[in-house]
């Protein structure tokens, strides 16, 4: 069996490189988006047992950081925020970035384990 030359890996981390370029192409948070505008669509659910909504935000609030967008945990806003990716992280799992505001919400009420949201106070 051959060995493995500089030159077959250099160009193996290059096509390996260039794939995951293409993938936040194929990311969910572009299905998700609304074809005409590229926002997120509104949503409301119950998800294991509490409510979450998000929808296209009014106003100048400070908790939307320019997104335009904000989501709810019954009733409580959740600080969201989109990234350069596209990706969306929110107060609660700020470390965790997932492709839509309905993931974000879905993952801060896994994060809070039946605990409410308390409002995150304005700057």
């Amino acid at each position: 069996m051959p060995e493995l030359s500089r030159r077959r890996a250099l160009t193996a981390a290059a096509v390996l490189a260039s794939a995951a370029g293409a993938l936040p192409a194929l990311t969910p948070a572009a299905a998700a988006a609304d074809p005409h505008h590229g926002a997120p669509r509104a949503f409301d659910e119950i998800y294991k047992g509490r409510r979450i909504q998000g929808r296209p935000a009014t106003g100048s609030g400070h908790h939307q950081h320019g997104t335009g967008y904000a989501v709810f945990v019954d009733g409580v806003e959740l600080h969201v925020m989109r990234n350069a990716d596209g990706s969306w992280i929110s107060v609660v799992s700020h470390y965790d970035p997932v492709p839509t505001p309905r993931a974000a919400a879905r993952a801060a009420v896994d994060e809070l384990q039946g605990a409410p949201l308390l409002p995150f106070p304005a700057n």
